[in-house]
């Protein structure tokens, strides 16, 4: 005897739809992560705000700090003037092309900026960048 079920049969089916919407919000996540992972070398310090500012390849760089107290860093690590001539000069042996990026606070004086400056030149650097933060992303980080 064959019993029918008062229930319609209904095959099973997979929706592909909620699945391409999973994968897109996965894919999405995972770039927003990578992008915030960019590694900052130089020390945290209030950079000046400019209009022309050009975001450049940070390959082979060098990055040197200094607050607003006067004290300078070599990435992260507390160094005198003084020692910043040796450290560069190994550096260019090893990497003759290397760039060097100064952040100064915007409250430094001008004059620790330029004490600097005249050591970095004195080791025959010739590609000296200042780090700037955009216009449109200090208004950002004045609101948060």
């Amino acid at each position: 005897m064959n019993v029918t079920s008062p229930l319609p049969h209904k095959k099973a089916r997979i929706e592909i739809i909620p699945l391409i919407d999973i994968m897109f919000f996965l894919l999405a996540s995972f770039m927003m992560v990578s992008l915030s992972q960019v590694v900052m070398k130089g020390m945290k310090v209030k950079l000046p705000t400019g209009k022309m500012g050009e975001t450049q390849n940070k390959k082979d760089y060098v990055a040197l700090s200094i607050d607003r107290d006067g004290y300078y860093y070599w990435d992260k690590e507390k160094i005198g003037l003084e020692q910043i001539a040796p450290k560069l000069r190994q550096v260019r042996v090893t990497t003759p092309e290397a760039k060097i990026f100064i952040r100064a606070d915007r409250e430094a004086l001008h004059g620790n900026v330029t004490r600097m400056l005249d050591e970095i030149r004195s080791t025959g650097f010739l590609k000296v960048s200042f780090e700037v933060q955009s216009e449109s992303l200090a208004g950002l980080s004045k609101e948060q």
